[in-house]
């Protein structure tokens, strides 16, 4: 069975992509709901969660692992595979397949994260050891109005006062917070046509089913969701995405 965690309904987007893949696979998903966001938390914050929620997953059967939330940084995983006695090959973060995509196309790219993701300066690093340059954008509240169902207008205010004065003509847009593809339109309608957009569900996708496929092969295909707090608008976002699943929400402490 595959886990996957992330601090509440981004993660969604990436379990979408998944189910497009593997569509056979066992899936838990683990919304951290009552620590949300983690995009404004330190490390040491963030650390602790990833310890519990990856602990969690394991307690209910998880053998592979999926970290969808990129504040939750690559080294920071990388660190507690002693600590939880996980292997590098069953665990696997949004920051890897996403250089690894780019690694050999001749893109100008602009990162667009939470403060945490820009701060701990993995997708910078990243992209550095591959040769290019990477600009970022940090967006401070985005993430929590997405989570917490705010409105439209507010998003898209959020969204413009995190792009004023950046020149973005001409750039790849990734979206380095799970989040932000629920919320795509906005994107779209603050920039335009100056950017592609470009979700790093696709990427880690990719090596999801290369890493993980062949374990999966003989599940059930059976989807199962566990949140730290009960939320309308994310059981609101899994009857949409997977009508067949909306009982299938369990509220955790």
């Amino acid at each position: 069975m595959i886990g996957i965690f992330d601090s509440g309904s981004g993660g969604l987007s990436v379990l979408k992509e998944i189910r497009a893949r593997l569509p056979q696979a066992d899936i838990l998903y683990l919304g951290d709901i009552a620590n949300a966001p983690y995009g404004e938390k330190s490390q040491q914050e963030l650390s602790a969660l990833t310890v519990r929620n990856i602990q969690f997953l394991r307690s209910r059967g998880a053998a592979r692992i999926v970290s969808a939330c990129n504040s939750v940084s690559a080294a920071l995983a990388v660190s507690l595979f002693d600590t939880l006695d996980i292997t590098p090959d069953a665990l696997i973060e949004m920051v890897g397949p996403t250089v690894r995509h780019f690694r050999d196309r001749d893109e100008r790219v602009l990162l667009c994260a939470t403060p945490a993701t820009v701060r701990a300066g993995l997708y910078q690093q990243g992209f550095g050891m591959a040769g290019k340059e990477l600009a970022t954008v940090a967006i401070p509240e985005l993430a929590g109005a997405i989570e917490f169902g705010a409105s439209e207008a507010e998003l898209e205010r959020i969204v413009r006062n995190a792009f004023a004065g950046v020149s973005a003509e001409g750039n790849t847009l990734v979206l380095g917070c799970t989040h932000y593809p629920l919320v795509t339109p906005v994107f779209e309608r603050v920039l335009g046509g100056a950017v592609r957009v470009f979700d790093p569900a696709h990427a880690v996708s990719a090596r999801i089913e290369e890493q993980f496929g062949p374990h999966e092969a003989a599940g059930k295909g059976e989807l199962h969701f566990a949140i730290t707090k009960d939320s309308a608008p994310f059981r609101s976002r899994v009857a949409s995405l997977w009508p067949e699943s909306a009982d299938a929400i369990e509220v955790v402490q």
